[in-house]
């Protein structure tokens, strides 16, 4: 089942008096269950990529369909709650919530989504063992390592049990051992969850253990052997 489609999506910027074409005719599909690597140097638009796919930022042409549905015409209201309930994000930096513990951090996007607070918590801890961070539910983000405050905002990212994972390099704040751990727990999640993900990542061994690579060429995807 295709989850992610991207069709011609094209996106440009005005520089001065021209224009900097950054995608130009962008094709991708992505299934449920399947992990992608996007390899590109940096300023190839590999963010700009991942901000359309999640609904983040607006093609200037093409359509991007989530599950089978067209984004294109959607409003801005239509394109948050969708965006809520079926895409998961993943950054370098894990941008927690300093003030609240990793329990209240994986708790609070699915109370925004209008989950009792007990339920939301309930479930929360439960992610978190599955990720062998039980014991460091109660912990703040200061508390935790560099590679259990990134595995706590991969728990955060799937709280709402999304059907597609964008994550633009996870492990690239992390050292190799940490990485290596981290990006074992996203895909582990991915295989035995049926989420698909789409990784941007300059880890050539990590994208090498994903089930396809994708480079950016002249605005456009390209698979990789």
């Amino acid at each position: 089942m295709t989850v992610l489609e991207l069709s011609g999506v094209a996106r440009h910027y005005r520089e001065g008096d021209g224009r900097l074409d950054i995608l130009i005719g962008a094709d991708l599909t992505l299934a449920a269950g399947e992990t992608v690597a996007l390899i590109a140097p940096s300023g190839a638009g590999k963010s700009t990529l991942l901000h359309i796919a999640g609904l983040l930022e607006r093609a200037d042409d093409g359509e991007v369909l989530i599950a089978g549905l067209a984004t294109s015409d959607m409003s801005d209201n239509e394109r948050t709650s969708l965006r809520r309930s079926t895409i998961g994000f993943v950054y370098q930096f894990h941008h927690l919530l300093p003030e609240f513990t990793a329990l209240e951090n994986v708790a609070l996007p699915q109370a925004i989504n209008g989950l009792d607070r007990r339920e939301a918590e309930r479930r929360a801890a439960e992610l978190l063992d599955y990720l062998r961070l039980g014991a460091r539910a109660r912990h703040l983000p200061s508390q935790l390592s560099g590679g259990e405050q990134q595995r706590v905002a991969i728990a955060r990212a799937v709280a709402n049990a999304p059907h597609v994972l964008l994550a633009d390099e996870p492990t690239g704040n992390l050292d190799p051992r940490t990485a290596e751990h981290v990006f074992a727990t996203l895909m582990t999640l991915a295989r035995n969850t049926g989420l698909a993900a789409l990784v941007a990542t300059h880890n050539l061994d990590l994208a090498a253990q994903m089930d396809r690579r994708v480079t950016l060429s002249d605005g456009r995807l390209v698979e990789l052997a």
